[in-house]
């Protein structure tokens, strides 16, 4: 079964998704930017969400992980949570 690796940053935004996703593309450590901007509790752990299958995580999360490209920051990616900046870190089928 594939399974994927994955970190990510949660915030309240578009804007400041956008924001952040700059300041990282320009060199801001992407762990460091999670444990001091996201929302979500594996900000503490840099955004690191460990190891999923398919259908773990909610579809535009999903769609993004299981397509996208590795080690590129996608987003924002809108979830019922809120934006999302995603990088893929692993992809095994």
């Amino acid at each position: 079964m594939t399974q994927a690796t994955a970190r990510h940053i949660l915030v309240e935004s578009e804007e400041q998704c956008l924001s952040l996703k700059k300041e990282i593309e320009a060199g801001l450590d992407f762990a460091e930017a999670a444990k001091t901007n996201s929302s979500c509790p594996s900000g503490g752990n840099g955004g690191d969400l460990g190891s999923f299958s398919p259908g773990q995580m909610v579809k535009e999360f999903n769609d993004v992980v299981f397509t996208g490209e590795l080690n590129k920051i996608h987003g924002p990616v809108q979830t019922q949570f809120g934006y999302h900046l995603i990088e893929i870190t692993s992809r095994e089928d």
